[in-house]
């Protein structure tokens, strides 16, 4: 898929063809509503148009990023509909079937930039300064039998995603998994990430994860499926 990318947006990298292949296996079922955390291009939310999802919703803090997805649906005829902003506060009180996210992940000196490329990609020391508060909402953003499908580096912990995504009451287990090289950012940080044992000594590539929550059924009998703890 050739898409258009106005300078400083995130280009589809192996993180997002490994987001595309999980959404693939997950089979988006016909009339699917999706949100696309983090839209950049629009490759992902893209995809899920031409998977079969009825509904798709892009959301990104970047004008660029969203001047660019627009642009890209625009000229391949696709209903693709584009917010800018935090997506948690954009589409505050909406549920959708599918929830696709490439978060900024990459482990850094400083906070998430506030503007420029880096906040694509820079999430404090751990790298979970996105992840978390996606974690800790995602129960809310999807429909009972909603499926998330949440791509990020080993190197942020994973146990730490799965167990936040069942801590919030969904089922959560990785589906996806795969070593890649260290690219121009990776390389540029190698010894912030040694000094903090994000690394070992050497080494230059790491592996990425597709973690899977999927929020249950509305139960039997049940008002519906109910975040831990909610009352």
């Amino acid at each position: 898929m050739r898409l258009l990318r106005a300078p400083g947006v995130y280009a589809p990298q192996d993180d997002t063809a490994l987001l595309v292949e999980a959404m693939r296996a997950a089979a988006i079922p016909a009339g699917a509503r999706v949100l696309d955390i983090g839209t950049g291009t629009g490759a992902l939310a893209i995809a899920a148009i031409r998977a079969g999802a009825a509904e798709v919703t892009g959301v990104d803090v970047s004008r660029r990023a969203v001047w660019t997805a627009r642009v890209n649906a625009a000229l391949q005829r696709l209903p693709l509909r584009v917010k800018l902003g935090n997506a948690l506060d954009v589409i505050a009180g909406e549920r959708f079937d599918l929830v696709l996210a490439n978060p900024p992940y990459v482990p850094a000196a400083d906070p998430c930039a506030a503007r420029g490329p880096a906040r694509a990609w820079d999430a404090g020391v751990d790298g979970r300064q996105l992840l978390d508060p996606l974690c800790a909402r995602m129960f809310d953003l999807l429909v009972p039998g909603g499926v998330v499908l949440i791509v990020h580096s080993a190197l942020c912990g994973v146990d730490t995603t799965v167990r936040q995504l069942r801590d919030n009451g969904l089922k959560a287990a990785v589906v996806q998994r795969r070593w890649v090289p260290f690219g121009p950012v990776m390389n540029g940080r190698t010894d912030f990430l040694e000094r903090h044992g994000l690394i070992a000594p050497g080494q230059r590539q790491e592996e990425l994860v597709v973690i899977r929550g999927d929020r249950p059924e509305r139960p039997q009998g049940d008002g519906g499926a109910e975040r831990p703890g909610a009352r």
